[in-house]
């Protein structure tokens, strides 16, 4: 008996020993949402976003550029390709790569050094292609898989250091494509007009790797990676799936995302033909991308403080409004600037949501990745870019609206209402909110 009641004794303090050990292994840990290595990892993912998602939205110039010159502009069919397979490639293959740095989480650094390699690759291979096949390999198909491969998996380290400001930080790293969208077309306008493309390619390929490198380096991993996970696959929760919220979130994701992209690719021919300067299509684009800049930071501060229906709400009500009221009316440059403001700080900004939407999942699955819920939503995202180009076409050749007012009454007003109604489904999650789905 004696012998017994001393062991039950000690159990508890080899417990004791293991809890203290934990406890000293989770005090060695930098502390989240802020210090030095927090703020220099936020600042590496901005560089990367602007790096690699900024220049796929740029691309309007090089299709310009090509199918205004030899030796593209006599094989002008499949120029506009290059753009939307770069694009649909790495929105749509973003949960496979979520997989593999889930899965490797110490290869990280490994994934963004080679996919810097291929991207760079990519570049210069494009600048020395004389035909549009080599320009969809190389400027659309190789620069998406290293893009992926490179700038994923900072996804995963921000979501390590930020936890209470985790929307404010993703929506600050997003801003990077506002930011990019706003700059880069003056730089590369300036080299295609006076260069060609092929220093235009070259030169952004030497940008990329000067400043991706040490944005790597400042990509340091929060948590340590353990003996086990270098063999093991880490269960990914996947019960998020078979419940109603995500799919809300998704929906409205799918429908937005065909709102997200129209603006941005009918702007430029929709000032011209309403008799604008020439210069009036890419300075609301700059604006469309500078506001967006402050949308990102809007919605991703209203996701940590209040529930994500709210940021969205808020985000889809300014769409709307921005699309009806200001886009439609929009026969005056004052119009459609200050549409290009509202929208890119409301819609623009809707990506931003994501962080929430992941949050708001981990309420019945703690969990759940958040990386992977933002990979699956590149999915939707990707779903519009994609079917975007060809509805909108469609819908021009419904021509002009006879005895609509404004721009309703231009070969415009059927893609100014899809945008408008898209948008507004965007809000689906609300009306899930308010039925208690969610």
């Amino acid at each position: 008996m004696d012998n017994r009641h001393e062991i039950a004794i000690e159990l508890p303090g080899l417990h004791d020993v293991r809890y203290e050990e934990e406890a000293r292994e989770a005090a060695a840990l930098p502390p989240v949402d802020g210090g030095r290595d927090a703020w220099l990892a936020l600042a590496g993912a901005f560089t990367l976003e602007a790096l690699i998602w900024g220049f796929p939205y740029c691309y309007g110039l090089f299709r310009t550029y090509y199918s205004m010159h030899e030796p593209f502009a006599s094989e002008p069919a499949g120029i506009a390709a290059i753009s939307t397979t770069a694009t649909a490639i790495m929105f749509m293959s973003a949960p496979m790569v979520a997989l593999f740095v889930q899965r490797y989480p110490h290869l990280r650094r490994t994934s963004s050094l080679l996919g810097l390699v291929v991207t760079v690759v990519a570049l210069l291979a494009a600048s020395f292609c004389n035909s549009t096949a080599g320009l969809l390999a190389t400027q659309g198909v190789l620069f998406a898989v290293g893009g992926l491969f490179l700038y994923f998996p900072a996804m995963y380290v921000i979501d390590e250091w930020f936890v209470a400001r985790k929307g404010l930080a993703f929506g600050i790293v997003w801003t990077g494509t506002g930011f990019s969208g706003a700059v880069v077309p003056w730089l590369l306008q300036w080299l295609l007009n006076d260069y060609g493309f092929r220093t235009a390619l070259r030169v952004w390929a030497v940008v990329v790797a000067i400043l991706a490198l040490p944005s790597i380096w400042a990509l340091k991993n929060r948590l340590p990676v353990t003996h086990s996970a270098h063999g093991t696959l880490r269960r990914v929760d996947w019960t998020f799936l078979s419940a109603p919220p995500f799919w809300l979130f998704q929906f409205g994701n799918v429908t937005m995302s065909l709102a997200y992209f129209l603006p941005s690719l009918w702007i430029p021919s929709f000032s011209r033909d309403m008799g604008m300067p020439a210069f009036s299509g890419p300075l609301a684009l700059c604006l469309v991308n500078v506001a967006a800049c402050g949308g990102y930071l809007l919605q991703g501060q209203l996701v940590d403080r209040y529930h994500v229906t709210t940021a969205i709400f808020i985000s889809v009500a300014g769409s709307v409004i921005s699309i009806f009221l200001f886009w439609g009316f929009a026969t005056s440059q004052p119009m459609l600037y200050v549409f290009a403001l509202i929208w890119g700080l409301s819609g623009g900004g809707f990506t931003a949501n994501w962080a929430g939407c992941a949050n708001a999942l981990k309420t019945s699955s703690n969990s759940l990745d958040t990386s992977m819920v933002i990979s699956l939503m590149c999915v939707g995202k990707g779903i519009g870019s994609v079917v975007t180009g060809p509805i909108s076409e469609q819908l021009l050749q419904v021509g002009p609206w006879r005895g609509a007012p404004f721009a309703y009454g231009s070969q415009y007003g059927a893609v100014i209402v899809f945008t408008g109604v898209t948008a507004m489904f965007g809000g689906t999650a609300c009306l899930g909110r308010l039925l208690k789905l969610l």
